[in-house]
Order: C-alpha cells, then sequence, then structure tokens
C-alpha cells in the first residue's frame, strides 16, 4: 500500500503564492506554480528554499496567468524542474506575457538596488532574469478544456473553464480510482465578458479556493455604480483613477465603460486611457482567443480603436497634465507599483477626483490601505494626504464570492468526501470552513503550509 498525499508549499493560510502538491506512487504534480505578493514577510518567501526536492516533480498543472499561480514558473524550471507544464491555450499566451514582465522588473530592481545601494546584498540579484523565463516556455504543453488526458498508467486530469480570467480552468486529477478537483480561483456568475464557471460533478476531495470566503459582493447594478461615480467626478471636474489589474479586470472595464457609452450613461466624450503596456498585449490576445469570451472579435476591435492606449512613460505625464476629465485604467491593481503610482501622486490630495478600487486588495497593500480609509499613501519615499474620493465596486471582482462558492459545490451530484481550503486570508478560510460544514454537512479542513496531509492509500 502506498499514500497519496497533498502538500501546499504556497498558497496556504494566504492568497498568495499558490504551490500545490500532489504526491502519487506514479507522480509527483505540482497544481500552481505562483509568487507570493503582498507584505515583505511573505515576499521574501520567494527567496527560501521549497521544501521539497524540485528535481522530484514530474508535471505542473497551471489553472490560470495570474502572477500568484504562475510567477515561479522560470525560478523551479531553473532549479531542475525538467517536466511539462500543462495549462490551455490563451493561459499559455499570457503567463508568457506576465513572466516576460515579472522579468524585466526582477532585473530593474535588482539594477536600481545596485545604483542607489539600497540592498544589503552585494551585488542584489534577480530572482530570475529575462532569459530564465524564455527558458520555461519550452516545457509548455497546452491541453484542451473538457477533455481526459492520460498523465501516467493510473493517473489522468481534465481542464473546465472556472471563470475569473480568460484561460482560468479547474483542473479534476483521477488517481488510483481516487478524484481530486482543485478549484483553481472561480470567478463571478455574472460577468460581462466570461460565462459562468463550469464545474465538475462528483470529487472525493476538494482543493478550494476561498478569496472571499467571508463576504458577500453588493447586490447593486455594477455598472449603474460606475455611472454614477464617473458622472459625479465629471460634474465635479475631476479625474476618475481605477488601478487595474492587467489581466481580467482592465477588459472587463474597458468594455462597460464602452456599454455606458453607447446608452448615453456617461458622456461620449470622456476619454478612456489605458495607461498598462500589459493590459494592452493582454486584450490583444484576447481578441486573439475572443472565442473564448462572450464577446466577438470585431467588436472588440471597435472598442480598442476608441480608447487611448499609451506607448511609453513620456505620454503617462502628458496625460497627467491635461486638465479636462478624464478615466485612467493603469496598473498595478493593488496599488504595488505600474504607472497609476504616478496619477495617484498628482490626483490622490484633490477632493475633485475618485479612485475606484475594483479587485481584491491583499493585506499590506496601498489598495488595502485605502480601503481601510487610510489618511496618506506613501509613494516612492514620500507621503502624499488622501482627499479623493476613494469607492469600492465590488460587483467588478474576479472572484465568486461566499455565496458563488457555496453553490459551485452544491452543483456536485456526488459532494466531496472532504474540502481542503487554501488560497485566502485566515478570517475567510474560518467563515467559510463554518459556512460549509454548517450547510453543506461536508467536513472542511483549512491547509497549513509546508503540512502534508494523507489523501488516500493507493493499491
Amino acid at each position: 500500500m502506498k499514500t497519496i498525499t497533498l502538500k501546499s508549499l504556497g498558497g496556504a493560510e494566504t492568497v498568495t503564492g499558490s504551490k500545490h502538491l500532489l504526491k502519487t506512487p506514479e507522480l509527483t504534480i505540482l497544481i500552481d506554480c505562483g509568487l507570493f505578493q503582498g507584505v515583505k514577510y511573505l515576499r521574501e518567501q520567494n527567496w527560501m528554499q521549497l521544501d521539497t526536492d524540485v528535481s522530484e516533480i514530474d508535471a505542473i498543472i497551471l489553472t490560470h496567468a495570474h502572477l500568484d499561480h504562475c510567477g515561479y514558473i522560470p525560478l523551479i524550471v531553473k532549479n531542475g524542474f525538467k517536466g511539462k507544464i500543462y495549462m490551455s491555450g490563451p493561459t499559455k499566451e499570457l503567463t508568457k506575457l506576465i513572466l516576460l514582465d515579472s522579468a524585466k522588473l526582477q532585473e530593474e530592481d535588482a539594477e536600481k538596488a545596485n545604483r542607489h545601494h539600497y540592498t544589503k546584498h552585494h551585488p542584489a540579484k534577480p530572482l530570475y532574469t529575462v532569459n530564465d523565463a524564455e527558458r520555461s516556455f519550452k516545457q509548455f504543453f497546452v491541453i484542451d478544456e473538457n477533455k481526459e488526458i492520460k498523465l501516467s498508467e493510473h493517473i489522468s486530469c481534465m481542464f473546465k473553464p472556472c471563470g475569473h480570467i480568460i484561460g482560468a480552468c479547474s483542473v479534476r486529477i483521477t488517481c488510483f480510482g481516487k478524484i481530486i478537483v482543485f478549484s483553481g480561483d472561480i470567478g463571478r456568475n455574472h460577468s460581462a465578458v466570461l460565462a459562468p464557471p463550469d464545474f465538475f460533478t462528483q470529487a472525493d476531495f476538494l482543493v478550494m479556493e476561498s478569496t472571499y470566503g467571508d463576504r458577500l459582493h453588493e447586490n447593486k447594478d455594477l455598472s449603474d455604480q460606475l455611472e454614477y461615480w464617473i458622472n459625479k467626478t465629471v460634474k465635479d471636474r475631476g479625474n476618475i483613477i481605477i488601478p487595474c489589474f492587467a489581466v481580467g479586470r482592465a477588459q472587463e472595464i474597458i468594455y462597460i465603460l464602452q456599454e455606458l457609452k453607447n446608452k448615453n450613461k456617461i458622456p461620449v466624450s470622456i476619454p478612456v486611457v489605458l495607461d498598462s503596456p500589459m493590459a494592452a498585449a493582454a486584450t490583444e490576445i484576447m481578441v486573439r482567443y475572443s472565442d473564448y469570451t462572450l464577446v466577438g472579435r470585431q467588436q472588440w476591435n471597435d472598442i480598442m480603436e476608441k480608447i487611448c492606449i499609451t506607448k511609453d512613460y513620456t505620454e503617462t505625464q502628458e496625460i497627467i497634465a491635461e486638465k479636462q476629465s478624464k478615466i485612467v485604467i493603469a496598473g498595478s491593481g493593488m496599488i504595488t507599483g505600474g504607472r497609476v503610482l504616478e496619477y495617484l501622486k498628482h490626483y490622490i490630495g484633490d477632493r475633485r477626483n475618485t479612485v475606484l478600487i475594483v479587485g481584491f486588495q491583499a493585506e499590506g497593500t496601498r489598495g488595502r490601505a485605502l480601503l481601510n480609509q487610510s489618511h496618506e499613501l506613501k509613494m516612492h519615499g514620500k507621503y502624499y494626504e488622501v482627499r479623493a474620493h476613494i469607492a469600492e465596486i465590488t460587483g467588478l471582482s474576479a472572484h465568486a464570492d461566499q455565496a458563488e462558492l457555496l453553490e459551485w459545490i452544491r452543483k456536485y451530484k456526488i459532494p466531496p468526501k472532504q474540502v481542503m481550503l487554501v488560497h485566502g486570508e485566515l478570517s475567510a478560510l474560518e467563515a467559510l470552513r463554518v459556512k460549509i460544514q454548517t450547510e453543506l454537512q461536508i467536513p472542511v479542513k483549512i491547509l497549513k503550509k509546508d503540512e502534508e496531509s494523507i489523501l488516500a492509500q493507493a493499491e
């Protein structure tokens, strides 16, 4: 008798760094391979050795392309992983884009640290380089959704789209007669551009995200909320700043804004600026894979022709200098960096302006500080007083809320024998644990980092 075990190397008791290691008698599989983001003690974990021998991992399965799920791939390949990395077609294109950007930022940060001597390491080195990222691409292997793929004699896997972003999937691993489902990040039931999350109908074990396990998104129409804040800000002769995730949220917001203009609910003349090279590139990928969305290719092209897409940093300064009201969509989504900082340095101190928060904000980020009504933000070594309106629109979140997560589990014809919760802060994990156990009568375990759990015995 040999065992099937599960150990989270990241994404346990936190919303970042997702890496879940499934050990079986035939294969060792890593589900997701993400970077830790957010507060410093989390980011420092990216530099620590994984609690496993990388060379013993046979395959990686990627649920989607966000950095907290794919960003560690270049490093794990650099450290000796030689197997295939399985993912959907859109995920492959988006992951290449995101990893190249991440590597470029790593190199730039190391160069700045060395030039300005603010490093304990001499010299400071990037976590990985552009060359490291490019080398990992050779191991990418695309599999189609809803198609069973045999990984070994007794192990197979299948992807099902789960909303969240284009190409995002839940994955079912059938292993020695046991069914283990990894939810990935589950999207909303009502997205403007993506179909509702699909689902499997049976599982022995369900490893499930819990990002919003302790809250419900507002039932207010998100278009109405956008309409209200845009029109109020324009009336005040201010600017609307939307810190935005480049993959997923940016494209949905662009689509909704154009729909509001088409219905004359916001001024048709107000400029919409997409100041994020990565978001622009991600939108091009979305257009190429328009069959994965609810919006046709021609409609996407028409929308993109009507917005202003910046090409370099000098245009950012020109846009800031423009006096007329505008809507600016810029990264990063949690205000941890990117061009949005330049806009906020100029606009956050003016009561006429509005900052719209449209996605999850992790602990320790500037976005969370704004939601917590911080009176100031520190950007590039200087403090800026917060006077602008700060509004949160939860309906634009890419993550299912507590009710939607419970609904997703209820769709299983044969309920899981156990749910194992990951990808959530402690309050969300605990709230969802209680809800699942109380309402669905399914045992729940909250996974802890580097703690191995025995799932089954394989004969």
